[in-house]
């Protein structure tokens, strides 16, 4: 089993039609057509939502998205129309909503890597090879790879698995100019970030994209769009580089913190059974939010208020 602990019921707003209830982000479309995305303080871990939600949350994973967002722009163009609060809608949606252009979403998940670990490092021990793409002997857990590297994954539904594909099987779903397309994108939004957290003392060792078609007119060239969150630590490893050491699990900017209370004795949840995982105690929320704030204001160079 697996899924939300607590399904929340969607929130009613006039002239909202509420489309989906996600691991974090509701999703509404307004009287416009367009869409209206409003980011949660909601906790996902072992593929369960967790019961306990992290205060900020859903704002900081906003607000440094716009500010990645801002920094993009002449790679690709990105899916947000306005930050306004839609009217109506309730004052706790300040700074968690985006008002959005409505795409035609391919349904991949752009991954990059430009390092080893996670479901790459277990591939590469089993094959040398992640998403099917070979890798030089002698890496482990932690490696910097030779050269960034596309390595998409198929998207699942709330409570299961992403699932790693070849690059020739997104070709073969979307076709071979989407998938090229996605691809370059990939990789030039990775390598551009990257460079940015490195000058910032943050190693951004992966990350996970989504891209959609903006509607054009018949017979135009489809123009793609980056849309969701994008190089948050719940969709990106974020190492603090003076303490990057290959060989070893790397301390990390995100929800390890809840990781490792859950697999803990303290928590008293075995993640092989059917049960629901525990709400989590007021320490690890706190060091969690802790985590969120410090990444966010080590990356912007802003201060979090």
């Amino acid at each position: 089993m697996s899924g939300f602990v607590e399904k929340p019921e969607p929130v009613q707003v006039p002239g909202l039609t509420h489309l989906h209830t996600g691991k974090v982000r509701d999703l509404y479309r307004n009287e416009a057509g367009d869409l209206v995305m409003v980011a949660s303080d909601r906790m996902s871990a072992y593929d369960w939502v967790l019961p306990t939600e992290i205060p900020d949350k859903g704002r900081v994973l906003t607000r440094l998205s716009l500010w990645w967002f801002d920094r993009l722009t002449d790679l690709v163009p990105n899916h947000v129309l306005s930050t306004e609060l839609p009217a109506g809608a309730p004052a706790d949606w300040a700074g968690r909503t985006l008002i959005c252009q409505s795409l035609d979403m391919v349904p991949v998940e752009c991954v990059a890597r430009g390092y080893l670990t996670g479901s790459g490092l277990v591939e590469y021990k089993e094959s040398r090879t992640v998403c099917g793409l070979a890798l030089p002997e002698g890496l482990t857990d932690g490696s910097e790879l030779p050269a960034p590297i596309f390595t998409p994954a198929t998207k699942a539904a709330v409570g299961d698995h992403d699932e790693n594909v070849p690059y020739e099987e997104v070709a073969r779903q979307a076709g071979a100019e989407t998938a090229a397309l996605l691809r370059q994108a990939t990789l030039a939004v990775y390598s551009r970030a990257r460079d940015i957290a490195r000058e910032r003392g943050i190693i951004l060792a992966d990350t996970k994209f989504e891209f959609g078609f903006a509607p054009g007119a018949e017979g135009e060239q489809r123009q793609l769009v980056l849309a969701d969150e994008v190089l948050t630590p719940d969709s990106s490893r974020f190492w603090p580089a003076d303490q990057w050491q290959p060989g070893r699990a790397q301390p990390s900017y995100d929800k390890q913190f809840v990781r490792d209370w859950l697999t803990s004795p303290a928590s008293g949840w075995d993640r092989t059974s059917e049960q629901p995982p525990p709400a989590l105690p007021e320490e690890v929320v706190a060091a969690t939010r802790a985590k969120y704030l410090e990444a966010y204001e080590l990356l912007t160079g802003e201060k979090w208020a």
